[in-house]
């Protein structure tokens, strides 16, 4: 039964007295805390102060006989943060009757009143049962529960009535299954930049959820009774109550720096949380930074410790059978399977076991993990991996051997990660584990990122997700040696946060690696150009004219073969998925795959088009056209008009939709304006057919932008006899109405905005994200001839904001800039366009000048 919070009830003046009470004591707490930093004094002694409120309460209300108050979840174990809710049960003997209801919600009426922020219920204790009964989270919260106030009879029936209904082996399966739950939804890492410190892998909640189950079998309440159990070693009760204080200190910090509950270390804390924990700056990294190490090396402690800890209770929950175990070789077994060390100093005596442990488990798909002997062997076996371990020739041969294998390299990795073991045998790789990106695109830190990328890689290698990039699927099953791409993937950004280009830098290390490692000469080649140029096909695609032969034939000197071509597009596809969910489209895609093609075919001596790729275009328009009852000659008036960029530019199906609906209207007085969904799969193509006109290209942008859509390309073309025929890409923002909707909203209010020709509005700020405040991007404006005629090209780099396209195109009407290519690339909160422009203003270098900064400007 829920009770909505009445009217005050209270006489004003016990209100402002409690009121008063509850503020002056948290007051008290916060200047103490400022002076001792001791999380749990501050948290126990938060308790005591809401505690002896409630009591107050609880004493003057007039409940029905039998009622109980008790504390739950968090609140109930004792851990009372500054702006937590405080989770309360009105625990009534039976069915309450109207007085029973009046007087339920008279008490919770004062607990508002006094300024505490509740969460609360009202159940009798059969009611309790039946909720925990169907769910686990409520049966969690029960077991916590703390008797605040009223009847210890009632108090004492819950708690008999909640043991009775604990199925412990159930309650283990359903924690465990809830916690596996809730780290994918942080991507089972937790190294995202902005990490939930309560939620996210490593955080709190790992560490409650021990407790919880070891709580439910009666094992033990806190770190030091696990410890006695022997399912952990008093120095690891050390290290986990270390790492709580941390976390605990950390959110007690987020919600005084906050003002409110905030469990995620946003961009807007961190530097503000550095100060709180007195962090100072480091070599070349931030205080901010540093912090955020200190906390990811804790994060990676808690999930190694919770691992270790949910192994052991298991076994005490659910107690095997005699089974002998399955012996693998002289130093490892099958038991319950999970690899065990038949030594737990094999790692010290037979160093080389460390890499043979996980090479294991790649042979042995039955085994689902180490045991916790194993996992804390090779824990204290990370300083074996030395420098003569580094350097035997037996060791380099089982790691190449270990990336080479059909399955199990990502999650072997990432378990040589977790244990420091990769760190430790790559160096380079070491120093950057748990290294902050700043750049607002990527989510994860660099490490993580790295390994992100592998596992885009080798999801390419697998039948199940083929469905997810058929095209990557299809190329990496025709690449011979998939490994060197899986090297190439750990060194690309390894050399992050070093100084200088760490491309280059990182091929470096690549280098090193490969020969260290006896790699053959033509693969470590491969490796160095890929870790060289792991950006330079992304780049390309996005900011070059690809419709112009010279980009292409560039582009092609720079890969020189079709085996590199190859592997720079896979490696720069799984780069780029692996920056952050949100930078990957369908139009990114496209571009990339339209450059691969393009340099395949000229790689292979089929050229790049010209006028055969032209009329091979043209055909294939006329045979979509004659789909619709069209005659071959339907297209001839229009493109009579339209130049050779035009059909180098568009798809024989853009060319086939626009000739369908311009043919019969080459010199329309009204605009035209037609959409529909993109051919991509993604966001709408629009075109614009109409007299060309000053401003153009800006009005089009302000309706864009007004109507919340962002512009990711644009085909701007000027037909012989004065039309402008521009064709746009468009994404919908979230919550968008339909599709259908949407294209008649656009070709009708688009096409009356042009007809009106209005004086153009001034641009309007958008409002900047929270990632732009924190790391802002300084505008850079650079405009420099094209190679061929009359072109320059316009490149912008700034901070994306709502409206920022618009802002842009306003200044070059100004100027009288004609617009004839547009590339729009934004990369998280990064804006980097591309333009290729004309007018007489760029002539002049003084104009020109003025032109860039007035763009500065706007972009500031």
């Amino acid at each position: 039964m829920r009770i909505s919070a009445p009217a005050p009830t209270a006489p004003p003046d016990a209100i402002a007295t409690t009121r008063q009470r509850l503020k002056a004591g948290r007051d008290a707490l916060r200047a103490a805390y400022a002076q001792d930093a001791n999380a749990g004094r501050f948290l126990q002694g938060h308790r005591r102060l809401v505690d002896g409120i409630l009591a107050s309460l609880w004493r003057d209300a007039s409940l029905p006989p039998g009622s109980a108050l008790v504390a739950v979840g968090g609140y109930g174990r004792g851990e009372l943060y500054p702006h937590s809710d405080v989770d309360l049960l009105v625990l009534l003997p039976g069915a309450p009757d109207a007085s029973g209801r009046r007087a339920v919600e008279v008490f919770v009426g004062r607990l508002w009143d006094v300024g505490l922020q509740i969460g609360h219920s009202v159940r009798t204790v059969s009611e309790c049962t039946e909720e925990a009964a169907k769910d686990i989270t409520i049966q969690t919260t029960l077991l916590e529960a703390r008797l605040l106030g009223g009847s210890r009879a009632t108090f004492d029936g819950l708690e008999h009535a909640v043991r009775s209904g604990l199925d412990v082996q159930r309650f283990f399966k359903a924690k465990r299954l809830e916690q596996e739950q809730r780290h994918e939804k942080f991507q089972d890492t937790p190294y995202s930049l902005e990490p939930n410190l309560k939620e996210s892998p490593g955080g709190l909640r790992d560490l409650q959820v021990i407790l919880w189950v070891s709580r439910a079998a009666d094992l033990g309440r806190d770190w030091v009774a696990l410890a006695r159990r022997g399912l952990i070693t008093t120095a690891e009760a050390r290290q986990l109550k270390r790492h709580a204080d941390l976390l605990r200190n950390a959110r007690i910090r987020l919600h005084l720096l906050a003002g409110r509950r905030e469990d995620r270390i946003l961009f807007d804390h961190q530097d503000a949380l550095a100060r709180a924990f007195d962090v100072r700056p480091s070599g070349t990294k931030r205080p901010s930074e540093a912090l955020m190490q200190r906390y990811y090396r804790t994060a990676k402690a808690v999930t190694q410790l919770n691992t270790i800890l949910l192994q052991n209770l298991g076994a005490a929950i659910f107690p095997a059978a005699d089974v002998r175990p399955e012996i693998i070789n002289e130093r490892f077994q099958s038991a319950r399977e999970l690899l065990d060390a038949r030594d737990p100093d094999v790692f010290e005596r037979e160093p080389a076991a460390v890499l043979e442990c996980f090479r294991l488990m790649q042979d042995h798909s039955e085994l689902k993990g180490m045991t916790a002997v194993t996992l804390r062997a090779l824990w204290r076996a990370q300083r074996r991996v030395d420098a003569s371990f580094r350097h035997d020739p037996a060791n380099r041969a089982r790691f190449l051997e270990f990336l080479q294998q059909p399955r199990g390299v990502v999650h072997e990795l990432r378990r040589m990660n977790q244990y420091g073991i990769l760190g430790r045998y790559l160096p380079a790789f070491g120093r950057i584990v748990g290294q902050m990106q700043h750049d607002l695109y990527h989510v994860y830190t660099v490490d993580q990122h790295i390994l992100q990328v592998v596992r885009n890689l080798r999801r390419f290698t697998m039948m199940e997700h083929a469905h997810e990039y058929p095209l990557c699927s299809r190329l990496i099953a025709d690449f011979d040696r998939p490994w060197a791409l899986y090297v190439a993937a750990i060194f690309h950004d390894i050399a992050k946060g070093r100084g200088g280009d760490h491309s280059r830098l990182g091929r470096i290390d690549a280098l090193h690696f490969c020969r260290a490692h006896d790699v053959a000469e033509e693969d470590a080649a491969l490796v160095a150009f890929l870790v060289e140029h792991h950006l330079t096909m992304s780049a390309v695609a996005q900011k070059r004219d690809l419709a112009d032969p010279a980009v292409i034939a560039e582009f092609a000197r720079i890969v020189c073969s079709e085996r590199r071509l190859v592997a720079l597009y896979l490696l720069t596809v799984a780069d780029i998925r692996g920056t952050s969910p949100s930078v990957w489209n369908a139009w990114k895609g496209k571009l990339l795959e339209d450059l691969l093609r393009g340099t395949r075919r000229l790689l292979r001596g089929d050229g790049v088009g010209f006028e055969q790729d032209v009329q091979a275009k043209q055909a294939e328009a006329l045979r979509l056209l004659r789909l619709y009852a069209l005659s071959d000659q339907v297209g001839d008036a229009l493109w009579r008009e339209l130049d050779l960029a035009y059909f180098l530019r568009h798809e024989p199906q853009e060319i086939a939709w626009q000739t369908r609906h311009l043919h019969y209207r080459v010199t329309p007085v009204a605009p035209v304006v037609k959409a529909r969904l993109s051919p991509i799969g993604e966001g709408f193509q629009v075109m614009i057919y109409c007299r060309d006109q000053p401003e153009l290209f800006a009005r089009i942008c302000g309706y864009f932008g007004q109507t919340g859509y962002n512009i990711v390309d644009a085909k701007i073309h000027t037909t012989k006899h004065g039309y402008a025929l521009d064709t746009f890409l468009v994404l919908a923002a979230p919550g968008a109405p339909g599709h259908r909707e949407t294209i008649s909203l656009i070709e009708h209010e688009l096409a009356e905005r042009l007809a009106r020709q209005s004086p153009l509005p001034p641009p309007v700020r958008g409002r900047i994200s929270r990632e732009l405040k924190h790391f802002p991007v300084t505008p850079e404006v650079h405009i420099r001839p094209d190679e061929k005629g009359p072109y320059y090209v316009l490149s912008v780099t700034a901070g994306d904001r709502p409206g920022l396209l618009y802002a842009i195109a306003r200044v070059l009407s100004e100027y009288r800039i004609s617009l004839h290519t547009a590339k729009i690339v934004t990369l998280g909160e990064r804006a980097e366009d591309v333009f290729v422009v004309t007018g007489d203003a760029l002539a002049s270098e003084r104009t020109m000048l003025q032109l860039e900064n007035d763009l500065v400007a706007v972009l500031q």
